[in-house]
């Protein structure tokens, strides 16, 4: 029997419809593959076929855009936003921002790597110490209201480029959804003296039917009103700080069980497509700007896993309400392994 249920998270309905699962091509049977290249050029050695970089990790001392590094930071070939424009804010009934903004792409691995399933603990965690660096960078920037940091992972999550990378697009204005939850989020800390994703951790506990694992201050749960098959939270349950303020030592406790997760996530999938999202708080916005110093508190760290196995129909573009073949809890014991599963 389907349910209507609310993400008490993200202020939205999903419709959890196991019986869907019957419909013909409700699923792929397997993640599409990305067009091959012949010279791939995230990978080392093809420096020149990107733009200049902007950052990168190296082990020993090197030149920028030479081989030698561990991750490396460009600006998207193709971007949406760029740092060159003005930032210059029109106003009127047709009211626009000129195009500026960031857009970047990390280089996730030297190695020609196609998933995250296949990075080793290090890559994962010298991954993070890079989405580190960039929004701590950006974060002094003060046209900079808000930042995404997101990765999509095969065809059917809207990559185009095989070798394992990660996207990053600073904004000058707060997006509407954020600006919500990020009040809602102030609201609810306001009246219950908690954050709400900490509550609603506490509560998932207590439950227990969604809880897949719970190591080194970081808990991950498919959530109650999961918006797509096997989606995943990766939340820290009581760890202060956004991924620009962590600490190394924090990296290399989720770095294993972030792909600890992936792994589950592939031994039940198979290769998959996915979206995934390093929340941040927005940075600067007037609108918000008393709550800017209390993000922390209000907005726990949180990585979001979106697996992209189901395909979105005209009434979830239209409604803005996801329809979900398949129940969280049963995702939640496939993901556990539990034998009844």
């Amino acid at each position: 029997m389907s349910e209507i249920r609310y993400d008490r998270l993200h202020d939205c309905h999903v419709i959890i419809a196991p019986e869907r699962l019957r419909r013909p091509d409700c699923m792929p049977t397997q993640s599409r593959p990305l067009r091959h290249v012949k010279k791939c050029p995230f990978c080392e050695g093809n420096e020149t076929l990107t733009p200049p970089e902007i950052f990168a990790i190296r082990e020993s001392e090197g030149y920028a855009d030479e081989a030698g590094w561990k991750t490396r930071v460009v600006p998207n070939l193709y971007k949406a936003v760029q740092i060159e424009t003005p930032h210059r804010h029109h106003y009127g009934f047709f009211e626009c921002h000129e195009g500026f903004g960031a857009h970047e792409v990390i280089i996730d691995t030297p190695e020609h790597r196609t998933s995250m399933v296949q990075w080793s603990e290090s890559e994962a965690v010298y991954w993070l110490q890079t989405l580190k660096a960039r929004v701590a960078d950006l974060r002094r920037d003060r046209r900079i209201a808000y930042i995404s940091l997101f990765k999509n992972e095969g065809a059917d999550a809207g990559s185009t480029q095989p070798h394992s990378h990660t996207q990053l697009i600073g904004l000058p204005v707060v997006p509407s959804a954020q600006r919500d939850y990020f009040t809602r989020a102030a609201r609810h800390y306001d009246e219950h003296g908690q954050a709400l994703l900490r509550e609603l951790i506490e509560q998932e506990e207590v439950a227990g039917e969604r809880i897949v694992a719970s190591q080194d201050g970081f808990t991950v749960y498919c959530p109650y009103a999961s918006a797509y098959p096997f989606e995943m939270i990766i939340a820290a349950k009581a760890l202060r700080g956004q991924i620009d303020t962590l600490e190394t030592h924090h990296f290399e406790a989720l770095a294993p069980l972030l792909l600890r997760m992936l792994g589950r996530l592939e031994r039940e999938l198979g290769p998959f497509a996915f979206n995934l999202e390093v929340a941040t708080p927005p940075l600067h916005d007037e609108h918000g700007a008393h709550l800017l110093e209390r993000a922390d508190d209000l907005l726990p760290f949180m990585i979001r896993i979106l697996p992209r196995i189901y395909r979105l129909g005209g009434f979830e573009l239209s409604t803005q309400t996801a329809i979900n073949p398949v129940a969280p809890e049963k995702a939640a014991k496939l993901l556990r392994g539990d034998d009844d599963a």
